[in-house]
């Protein structure tokens, strides 16, 4: 392993910034061209033996997946990331060839994003640690957590429940068969931020409230119940499953709304939209699996024969 600086340098060469960026990765500090709109700011971290272990996954898979999570919470607020700095926590036993892959996996997946990587901080640590800050652009309306109201109608993208149950089979605590296997542990490791999907549910007005799916659908639509001053009811047999859940889970659905993961989105809209005219629209499958209500909880109905363990994950809580 190099020391620290000839790291870094390593790290960062052939990183490609964009002319929003008049000073990168090399200073004490970045600088980058000030824009007219709103700025996002997130940061977000992934420890190893709490988010990650370094055998579930490639180098590659791993950079991807801690950009992934960061532009997931722009999308989320309807946002166009711009900016990160990464800061690595290094500890001893991993080779300098690993943070090459790692790295090849994170700068693709900035160039994807249009996201240029302008600076960081290596620090020697007992764990594994990637850290990222990611700015974003807001160009139009935001999306936020405070905006539902009774009578809206809650819809999610995508699948849900998949990337939980490929921890679980990566966790040897779920067996399924090879090709289930195969697509839902590559749903945890190879999550995808929806941009795009963000950027057109902020072009619809009233804007809705949404949340991207990290912590379990219950848990994070929780947020949204809490900080709009509303109840909601889920239909959980409504809830999106894949064929590949179903392979490995059959059709119980609380391992989609417990789960986390799988960084779709959630979204609470004015009463009167068609599934078929939202996934038109944001490009991906959407499913209206409830409604917002008057009160102050999330009631889940249909869901006889649930095997429990809807609680969600939290940081300070949780445990493998």
């Amino acid at each position: 392993m190099p020391g620290e600086f000839e790291l870094i340098e390593r790290l960062c060469a052939g990183i490609t910034l964009s002319k929003r960026t008049i000073l990168g990765p090399g200073d004490d500090c970045a600088i980058i061209a000030s824009r007219r709109s709103r700025m996002l700011v997130t940061i977000d971290s992934m420890v190893e033996g709490v988010h990650f272990r370094l055998g579930w996954g490639t180098p590659r898979e791993l950079g991807r997946r801690a950009l992934a999570v960061n532009l997931s919470d722009i999308a989320a607020m309807g946002g166009v990331p711009a900016f990160c700095v990464i800061n690595l926590a290094v500890r001893r036993g991993i080779d300098a060839a690993f943070f090459d892959n790692m790295y090849r996996g994170l700068k693709a997946a900035a160039r994807a994003a249009g996201v240029d990587v302008v600076g960081g901080n290596i620090t020697r640590a007992d764990q594994l640690a990637i850290t990222i800050a990611l700015l974003g652009d807001l160009p139009g309306a935001a999306l936020r957590r405070d905006s539902a109201r009774a009578g809206d109608e809650i819809f999610v993208t995508g699948t849900v429940g998949d990337a939980a149950a490929g921890l679980r089979i990566l966790q040897g605590k779920l067996h399924a068969p090879v090709r289930a296997r195969s697509f839902l542990v590559s749903r945890f490791l190879n999550p995808a931020a929806r941009l795009d999907a963000g950027r057109a549910l902020a072009r619809i007005r009233p804007a809705p409230a949404a949340i991207d799916l990290s912590d379990g659908l219950l848990q994070d639509l929780g947020h949204i119940v809490e900080r709009s001053g509303v109840g909601a009811e889920i239909d959980a047999q409504a809830v999106p499953l894949s064929p590949a859940y179903r392979a490995a889970l059959g059709d119980d659905p609380s391992l989609a709304l417990g789960g986390g993961e799988d960084y779709e989105l959630l979204f609470c809209t004015s009463a009167g939209h068609r599934e078929r005219d939202l996934a038109r629209r944001l490009g991906l499958p959407v499913t209206r699996i409830g409604k917002i209500v008057k009160g102050r909880s999330v009631t889940v109905i249909g869901n006889r024969g649930a095997s429990g363990g809807m609680r969600g994950f939290d940081q300070l809580r949780s445990r493998d």
